[in-house]
């Protein structure tokens, strides 16, 4: 399991989306940093994207099962990236500009991790097959 590449990477996306988001603010309004706590929504599809990195990371035998859990993972992250560009980008007529922070770019990180854990689940998954033509 976790001699594994794909482990590596899905332990990455588990890092970027379950414990980063505590340490950097998605933006900054007024010199008050704004967390992802403060909203459900970013609340929920942070821990569903979590939730899903770590289950992928348990379903190591099950390499077709660990592949959807992936695709999920980057469904939920590209969501709550659009979500997150559609708060940041739509500011009402009176209230400040948010200055973005790096928490913003968290979801765009775990995608990256997940699409590589992805790959190298798909090369494993090639590799299995290869062998089994063989015998």
């Amino acid at each position: 399991m976790i001699q594994r590449i794909q482990t590596v990477y899905l332990a990455l996306a588990f890092l970027v989306t379950g414990a980063l988001p505590y340490v950097f603010p998605l933006w900054t309004i007024s010199g008050k940093p704004f967390y992802f706590m403060e909203n459900m929504p970013y609340v929920i599809l942070f821990g569903l994207s979590t939730v899903l990195s770590l289950l992928a990371i348990f379903f190591y035998n099950k390499r077709q099962h660990q592949f959807v859990i992936g695709r999920l993972n980057i469904l939920s992250n590209v969501i709550l990236f659009g979500l997150l560009a559609y708060r940041t980008l739509t500011v009402s007529g009176g209230a400040p500009v948010p200055e973005k922070g790096i928490g913003l770019l968290l979801p765009i990180v775990a995608i990256v991790f997940v699409a590589l854990a992805n790959k190298a689940i798909k090369r494993d998954e090639e590799l299995v097959k290869s062998a089994d033509r063989l015998r």
